[in-house]
């Protein structure tokens, strides 16, 4: 669920008022899915900045959607936070709306790095934001960190690696800074050039990550994100295993099974346009013009978004839509990925990796090995996608 946010507080801000009537509307006119409809087990209030948000605010959004999809009394309710826009009053009341797992965008420990990527908070900010989590006694909480931030060092990662694991949360992300075309970063900022760290620092601030993190306890379960046992992102997860999930607000995006197969519905990500598409999505009796994805297509969501995860993807989807001929092409293609150590091969019949890729069976499971794969995951999803698209059956 995005929520807008133009750093005022949802009680000043005409801006993040009008949003928050218009999500409702949104809400209250989507159909629900199943017979009988399924409660829902996550709930995650992310983009902007959601803490902006009154605890009012907050709870009519919680309450539209258990008026119109029912929330499972176990649920996971998350809420992304930035230090500094909260108190006491704030957190306390957030939880007793519901919300029950806070993901604070800490960022980086020094304050020169927080000012060079645009961030609001301070360092000291961090510190009191972890301590008003404690004081609610919200023990689920998770702490995100950004690598390849202008001038930062080896030593700044590693000093805010330890600062990180040091305030004990129960999650930790680990993300590199992914300069966007035609952003205001942009303008400033080029990547692989000065004042940026170059690839290889950056490779090596990913590698150091894992072995820090992992060395403290913290399973390394999804390409960017580290969970001390039973703290997985249980949202994110839906999104990884391409199960469905319902999207609210700007450029939220809804994954829902129909009979002829799951559909994307994308949002538009200005508010004006979004409050535009909501009018006409009300007026259509809650209907879009989003088609069903391909099988094709289906496969490719698959392989993009099942190897980030720690497990890796079944081959079965693959032999489905491609056949043996997908699996064959695939085997080529992963084949040099194998032999220098990203991928892994899974046989259901034998506990170790496959050594013969060029019979693979549709029971079978690739993984990328941690954290080199993980780290090439791009150009291994890559040689997949081209690998399966010169066989496809469309």
């Amino acid at each position: 669920m995005s929520v807008v946010g133009d750093r005022k507080r949802g009680d000043s801000s005409n801006t993040i008022a009008q949003y928050i009537d218009t999500l409702l509307t949104e809400i209250a006119a989507t159909p629900r899915l199943g017979k009988p409809p399924a409660a829902l087990e996550t709930v995650f209030f992310g983009g902007g900045t959601p803490s902006l948000l009154t605890v009012a605010q907050v709870e009519k959004v919680l309450s539209a959607l258990d008026r119109r999809f029912g929330i499972a009394p176990t649920a996971e309710i998350s809420m992304e936070m930035d230090p500094a826009t909260f108190g006491l009053a704030h957190i306390q009341g957030y939880k007793a709306a519901g919300i029950n797992r806070v993901s604070l965008g800490v960022q980086a420990f020094q304050d020169g790095l927080l000012a060079a990527a645009g961030r609001f908070h301070r360092r000291a900010d961090i510190f009191s934001a972890v301590e008003l989590i404690y004081q609610a006694n919200i023990q689920n909480f998770s702490l995100d960190l950004m690598s390849g931030l202008p001038h930062q060092t080896m030593e700044d990662w590693q000093a805010s690696l330890e600062e990180a694991i040091a305030l004990n949360p129960a999650h930790i992300s680990i993300y590199d800074l992914l300069i966007e075309p035609q952003t205001a970063f942009s303008r400033y900022f080029t990547p692989g050039q000065s004042p940026l760290p170059s690839q290889a620092i950056t490779a090596e601030m990913y590698n150091l990550a894992q072995r820090q993190l992992t060395a403290s306890g913290y399973d390394h379960y999804e390409i960017c994100n580290y969970a001390k046992p039973g703290y997985e992102a249980l949202h994110n997860l839906t999104y990884w295993r391409c199960e469905a999930n319902y999207g609210f607000g700007m450029g939220a995006t809804s994954y829902l099974p129909q009979p002829g197969g799951p559909q994307r519905i994308d949002r538009p990500r200005t508010q004006k346009t979004y409050r535009t598409w909501v009018e006409q999505f009300v007026a259509s009796g809650g209907q879009t013009d989003d088609g069903l994805l391909p099988p094709t297509e289906q496969v490719v969501e698959t392989i993009m978004m099942g190897l980030r995860l720690k497990p890796g993807i079944s081959l079965e989807p693959v032999h489905q839509v491609h056949g043996q001929k997908g699996l064959e092409a695939l085997s080529r293609a992963i084949a040099p990925h194998i032999q220098s150590g990203w991928v892994t091969v899974k046989t259901v019949d034998a506990d170790k990796n496959t050594e013969n890729i060029t019979n693979l069976k549709p029971t079978d499971r690739i993984r990328l090995s941690d954290p080199e794969g993980f780290l090439m995951s791009n150009i291994v999803i890559v040689d997949a996608f081209n690998a399966l698209e010169a066989v496809s059956p469309n």
